[in-house]
């Protein structure tokens, strides 16, 4: 896929059919994890979601292994505030 002089590109069909992008569609450009991404304007909730979805992830992942599976809801919060 080549960018035109304009800095144009067309988004293959699979794709604008997945996320929904149609003719007339506005759409938002971003930054994420040093790649472009593009998404319908109407789905800026959605990444919102994703973000925090990301976020919460990645609090597991640095806790995992690091408290006893009998940990209370307490002690596990506390953890995660110590990370």
């Amino acid at each position: 896929m080549r960018v035109t002089s304009k800095g144009q590109v067309t988004i293959p069909r699979d794709l604008r059919e997945t996320f929904g992008i149609g003719a007339n569609t506005e759409v938002i450009f971003g930054i994420e994890g040093g790649k472009i991404t593009i998404v319908p304007k109407d789905d800026i909730n959605r990444l919102a979601d994703r973000d925090r979805l990301d976020r919460f992830l990645a609090i597991l992942d640095r806790l995992e292994g690091a408290a006893d599976p009998a940990s209370s809801p307490d002690e596990l919060a506390a953890l995660a505030r110590e990370r």
